[in-house]
């Protein structure tokens, strides 16, 4: 995976300036909770949604146990279909392939449909070092691109924007890009949007090049998969001459059967729609209609080292809904850019340490981003249990110890600043491993318990945190001195 944002720190250094941001705050509290409560709407509809996600799960899973096969399945279908298949183990790989395909066109600019993949490879960044300009047309992504800004949601890239700044955005920069704003514009979400319409339609007309990655990718017949709500991926999709499309492997279904379950979780689970308002598919290439040469870029970039781990696989199971987001209390607080990753929030918090390791900073503060409420395993629509999966890398993390790197196995040392910890957790692993001085202990705790202070202030981080917290009463006598005093003798 790429590096992480420049000049990004570790989450808690990052989360507490969001926190400090008063203009943040609303705008993620009002935008979180209104789509929240509309997604629980649309959820509720659905009589037989635990076995939806039941069969989600399990059609996930199905498929990372025997990826090889259906890649390689997905590859002859794609090639029959008339398509071109690429292989890229990482964001150098693809970055060079989808560049060395624009130059061969012999165009200079390309239009893009929503795209996480891209963004995970800073594929715009490598296009504009080669003299090649990447337009955004999800207006969202529009929004993040004009404000010389970073997407912090997955479904709502620009959810930290209000309409105001965007009107501002809009004014600002729309005439270095293309087209101007129209004057006198102001921010009512109608206005904006033909701002962004009559903006963007000129460069539908004029592109010759479009990239895009896919929701789904289906092995049996080579088709892809775009789900949208405003129309640019269809545009998108079908007015360029070339498309490449760049997606990551785990993005694979066995058969258009399997399709049907993911059709109906992942709109009622993102947009709260019943079906998304455009669901593109494309079969290779087809003679006056559509792009004259396709090109699919499946990408890797850690995919593989994560589909070794048994525990963090699930991670690779998210059709990024953005759900978990929508629920989390850390994300509601802190906000997508805190996470220095295009994949924010909880599933961020998994998925951003598998692909890219734990060496830096702010990777390995990632699994420490959440209060394991367990709010977002409660409203993933393939039963990703993301909590598990923090305190696994929270493990590793502080334990170090043997993964997959780049498809080979190394061992990794325990991260800096985790020695307290480890030291605890060795303590009481020894104590629970001798109940005679686990006993003793609570013997002589429930007999000192007058001298025991009411608090107890931690050192370093810890001080906030006991600074506002009593310690919980000793009781007069041990639960297991009870115990054996009262039922000890019972038959």
């Amino acid at each position: 995976m790429s590096g992480t944002f420049v000049g990004m720190p570790a989450f808690p250094k990052a989360a507490q300036d969001a926190v400090n941001n008063p203009t943040l705050r609303g705008n993620l509290r009002h935008a979180t909770h209104t789509i929240r409560a509309k997604r629980e709407k649309a959820v509720a509809e659905v009589s037989d949604w635990a076995e939806l996600r039941e069969a989600g799960k399990r059609i996930k899973d199905h498929t990372l146990r025997h990826l090889d096969d259906y890649l390689v399945q997905l590859e002859e279908s794609v090639t029959a279909a008339g398509g071109i298949v690429h292989w890229a183990a990482d964001a150098d790989e693809a970055n060079r392939i989808v560049t060395e395909l624009v130059e061969a066109t012999g165009e200079s600019e390309v239009v893009k449909v929503k795209s996480m993949a891209t963004q995970e490879i800073g594929l715009n960044e490598a296009l504009e070092a080669a003299g090649i300009r990447a337009y955004e047309t999800d207006l969202a992504e529009l929004i993040v691109q004009l404000g010389k800004d970073r997407p912090s949601h997955i479904l709502v890239p620009a959810i930290h924007r209000n309409r105001g700044e965007i009107r501002d955005i809009f004014a600002r920069e729309m005439s270095e890009w293309g087209r101007p704003a129209p004057e006198g514009l102001t921010d009512t979400p109608a206005e904006l949007a033909e701002a962004a319409r009559l903006h963007l339609r000129e460069k539908f007309l004029r592109a010759k090049v479009g990239v895009s990655g896919a929701n789904f990718m289906v092995a049996e017949t080579g088709t892809l998969v775009v789900v949208e709500s405003e129309g640019n991926g269809r545009m998108c999709l079908t007015l360029p001459e070339t498309l490449i499309s760049v997606v990551g492997i785990e993005k694979i279904v066995p058969t258009w059967q399997d399709l049907e379950v993911f059709l109906q979780t992942l709109p009622r689970s993102s947009t709260a729609e019943r079906m998304n308002p455009y669901t593109s598919t494309w079969t290779g290439t087809t003679d006056g209609d559509g792009p004259k040469t396709f090109h699919l870029v499946l990408l890797d970039n850690g995919r593989t080292d994560t589909l070794a781990d048994e525990v963090g696989r699930q991670a690779l199971r998210c059709i990024r809904c953005s759900a978990c987001l929508n629920v989390c209390p850390v994300y509601e607080r802190a906000g997508g850019h805190a996470y220095g990753s295009v994949y924010p929030g909880p599933i961020g918090a998994i998925l951003s340490p598998q692909l890219r390791g734990t060496a830096s900073e702010i990777d390995a503060s990632l699994p420490y981003a959440s209060s394991l409420c367990g709010a977002c395993y409660e409203v993933c629509p393939v039963a990703i249990d993301i909590p598990e999966v923090l305190v696994h890398l929270r493990e590793r993390v502080v334990q170090g110890g043997e993964v997959t790197r780049e498809g080979n196995k190394v061992v990794l040392k325990p991260a800096k600043g985790h020695a307290a910890e480890r030291a605890a957790m060795r303590a009481a692993r020894w104590a629970f491993a001798h109940p005679g001085a686990v006993r003793a202990g609570q013997r002589l705790a429930s007999r000192t318990r007058r001298l025991h202070p009411r608090r107890v202030p931690l050192p370093g981080p810890g001080k906030a945190w006991s600074a506002s917290r009593d310690l919980p009463p000793v009781p007069v006598e041990p639960f297991r001195d009870w115990w054996q005093r009262t039922q000890g003798g019972a038959k």
